[in-house]
């Protein structure tokens, strides 16, 4: 790829959709620590981006992503080394799920590896019906551990485990029926149908996307009792927010609802 060609895109819709594209299309968009230090930067930066609706992460090529940067990784086998570029993914992974927005995985190709633990980590994924997810760090002798930490959040206990011990790929069809995506689509109609979920989101009061967002994730952590005392706190400092208060009066009046 030409060195004027960055390695990570970024587009801004009318609506205040953010497209983050990753663009190492001829490494299959392998994770190299300075694309993983592009895509931690601009997360930051729409951390502090009150305008952002949503974000969608995407892919150049025909790969959304092949995980970790073999070749980067196998050049300096260190352990201080590997423990600093694992903590950096996690802390990029995590970020995704800071975000007080909706992340989409907008997935086109083969998802390997860190690349399905990218899918799992965001809030929601469309696939395309030709991807393919695997974590197959297991075929070359290496549990894929940090990948199995979404993984494991995201489909069942038996089918997480399985991927991760035969390091087999699964269909699209199959990653839907597993639940590590929303849904799948034909390849021509994988934009729009992001589109579509996109158009959902904005349509609904920022406030409390952001509230539930934060919440949903952390009652996951929690007992019951915990999680149940957490969501009320929250339901009642969202009922706060003007858009809660004139969308319930909305509704008793029986007239139509808009944000302000």
């Amino acid at each position: 790829m030409p060195s004027s060609e960055p390695l990570l895109r970024l587009a801004r819709s009318a609506q205040q959709v953010v497209t983050l594209t990753l663009n190492r299309p001829a490494a299959f968009n392998a994770l190299s620590q300075a694309l993983m230090q592009a895509l931690q930067e601009a997360l930051d930066a729409l951390l502090q981006d009150r305008q952002v609706r949503v974000v969608v992460l995407a892919a150049s090529g025909r790969a959304f992503c092949a995980g970790h940067d073999l070749r980067e990784m196998r050049a300096q086998p260190a352990q201080d080394y590997y423990e600093a570029l694992f903590a950096q993914c996690s802390r990029l992974m995590l970020s995704l799920q800071q975000l007080p927005v909706p992340v989409i995985a907008q997935v086109q190709g083969i998802a390997t590896a860190a690349g399905c633990q990218l899918v799992a980590m965001c809030d929601l994924a469309v696939a395309s019906s030709e991807a393919r997810f695997a974590v197959s760090g297991v075929n070359l002798g290496l549990f894929c551990s940090t990948p199995s930490v979404a993984l494991s959040r995201n489909v069942s206990r038996k089918a997480a485990f399985e991927m991760l011990v035969t390091g087999d790929f699964i269909s699209a069809q199959q990653a839907l029926a597993q639940g590590l995506v929303n849904r799948v689509v034909a390849p021509e109609a994988l934009e729009a149908e992001v589109q579509r979920l996109c158009d959902a989101i904005v349509a609904k009061a920022p406030v409390a996307i952001a509230m539930g967002k934060r919440l949903f994730y952390r009652q996951l952590e929690l007992g019951m009792e915990a999680a149940y005392a957490d969501a009320a706190h929250t339901m009642a400092c969202n009922m706060m927010d003007a858009n809660a208060l004139e969308g319930v009066q909305a509704f008793l009046d029986k007239r139509p609802f808009k944000l302000s």
